[in-house]
């Protein structure tokens, strides 16, 4: 299918039932395509775009370029020797970048892999989805089209799939790894707590399809009846990411449930409900709220508080792969923003949650859903030193826990096993990491992309296909502009992994603080 040539109508043509059907059909094709990636033969290839909407934190287009850029793991496919790369960005990417991932590649010559990647910038580095720009530009999209050698044997890969990355699979004409955009409610925050109860998965008290202030003083009084002690409560619109859309109600102190003084006082509270970024203001929330919807749910307590996650995907076969386990690591006000993870997930609740995953992704493969996602949990443990699970989000895309297990993966060769919640190299030795979302500071703004490097060879923080241990950055082009960059620290054991992340962390910062200048002659 081709939306360019002659007898064909363009994209812009169609209206949206005719775009549908045509994506319907177009998909048909990635089950051949996904199979063919494996034969190792000519005309293999995928386009990359690693398209993200942009929030507070990527408003800038060093923001975005860098968040791109985060998804350059993939490049460590040209390991398969017959496999072209055609991978997409705003601004174009620094040779230097690339020459480092090719660097780490095993049993790949580096030229030979460099051929096999064609680099293909917008020229806009504005901070908007990368799909839309390319939609915006039919000659970008004729150079990648030129670039593939079979379209039978390519597909598209995104970060996320929405309408605009649907559009551009179609004016490609290949075929989209991702779930059909129609499925995206399933993973909206009100989509989950229905999947949630209906497979029978453990969740947080609470409602959804709250739209507004109004219903969430109903829902309040609903936690504070069914639960009189509950002392938090968590308000979340539907289409929040990383924690951001979260906003925390206190309940403490709040008269007696069903008393006629407590409607006037939970919705003093909800007023002054806590956004996990400060600068919210209500009113910004409360449309987005009416917008788009949210749910309100309890905050579950207790001693000691976890926030695991499984990652699955769903092939183009159809087959459900439980892929990995992680420790989150957050942060923010309220402790729900996400700053980095570990991996694996603790081997005291790695096997329960993915157990419940194993449910929720075998409906979602019922339901068509396609690719990458994660189910985040929240973990508390018990009196007795077990853990509570509750599943609590649903990511129907690739994450802030995609690219550093990949990275490993690439890198290392190795498998994960969900019966032990081990992942193991070819050599039989266990491989641990811990990763950053990013690193921040206003001292790395004074380190350019070559000063990293500098520092990590000198330092011997970078990675070591021989022991294969050791650090791997990502978001590099930040680091002038943002002060910002990503790291992940590969171990064999979690104690490695944890020691080589503190370490390489306390190196960059030391190293980019200012040096005294000498004193000029005669002052």
């Amino acid at each position: 299918m081709n939306l360019v040539a002659n007898d064909e109508p363009r994209l812009s043509e169609l209206g949206e039932d005719e775009r549908r059907a045509r994506f319907e059909q177009l998909q048909q094709r990635l089950g051949a395509s996904w199979s063919a990636m494996r034969l190792n033969e000519p005309g293999e290839s995928i386009v990359v775009v690693p398209s993200v909407a942009p929030d507070r934190l990527e408003a800038s287009g060093a923001g975005v370029q860098a968040m791109e850029e985060r998804f350059l793991f993939m490049l460590l496919l040209l390991r398969q020797p017959r496999l072209r790369i055609i991978y997409v960005t705003g601004r174009p990417i620094d040779e230097g970048i690339v020459e480092y991932y090719l660097s780490v590649l095993p049993g790949v010559i580096p030229r030979h892999a460099r051929a096999r990647l064609h680099l293909v910038a917008t020229g806009d580095g504005s901070a908007r989805p990368l799909a839309v720009k390319l939609l915006e530009r039919p000659r970008v999209l004729a150079a990648i089209r030129a670039l593939i050698p079979d379209r039978c044997r390519c597909h598209l890969v995104p970060y996320t799939t929405t309408t605009d990355e649907r559009n551009l699979a179609l004016a490609l004409g290949i075929p989209l790894y991702g779930t059909d955009p129609q499925l995206l409610p399933l993973g909206t925050k009100t989509g989950c707590r229905q999947l949630f109860a209906e497979v029978g998965v453990a969740h947080p008290l609470g409602r959804e399809n709250i739209r507004d202030l109004a219903g969430v003083v109903e829902v309040l009084a609903e936690l504070r009846a069914a639960k009189p002690g509950l002392a938090e409560a968590i308000v979340k619109l539907n289409e929040g990411v990383s924690g951001r859309g979260n906003a925390l109600v206190d309940l403490r102190g709040l008269p007696a449930p069903g008393s006629s003084a407590e409607p006037a006082a939970l919705l003093q509270r909800a007023e002054a409900m806590a956004f996990e970024h400060a600068d919210t203001r209500l009113d910004d929330y409360l449309g987005r709220l009416a917008q788009a919807g949210g749910i309100v749910e309890e905050r579950v307590t207790g001693t000691e508080l976890r926030s695991p996650s499984v990652q699955l995907r769903v092939t183009p076969n159809g087959e459900v792969e439980l892929l990995s386990t992680h420790d989150q690591l957050l942060g923010g006000p309220s402790g729900q923003s996400y700053l980095g993870c570990r991996f694996p997930a603790d081997y005291a609740y790695a096997g329960a949650i993915t157990a419940d995953a194993a449910r929720i992704g075998a409906e979602l493969a019922r339901k068509g859903v396609l690719g990458r996602f994660a189910v985040d949990f929240v973990v508390a443990r018990e009196p007795s030193g077990g853990w509570t699970v509750d599943a609590i989000e649903l990511n129907l895309r690739k994450g802030g826990t995609t690219h550093p297990f990949l990275t490993l993966q690439f890198l290392t060769d190795g498998t994960y096993d969900p019966a032990t919640a081990l992942f193991t190299a070819p050599s039989g030795r266990e491989k641990h990491l811990v990763a950053s979302d990013h690193l921040e500071s206003d001292l790395l703004r004074g380190l350019s992309v070559d000063d990293l490097f500098d520092v990590a060879v000198r330092h011997r923080l970078h990675f070591d296909q021989a022991r294969q241990t050791g650090v791997m950055f990502h978001m590099l082009s930040a680091i002038t502009e943002l002060g910002r960059i990503g790291l992940t620290a590969v171990g064999d054991s979690r104690e490695q992994a944890e020691s080589t992340f503190r370490h390489a962390e306390r190196v960059i910062l030391e190293e980019a603080k200012p040096r005294q200048e000498p004193m000029l002659p005669g002052v």
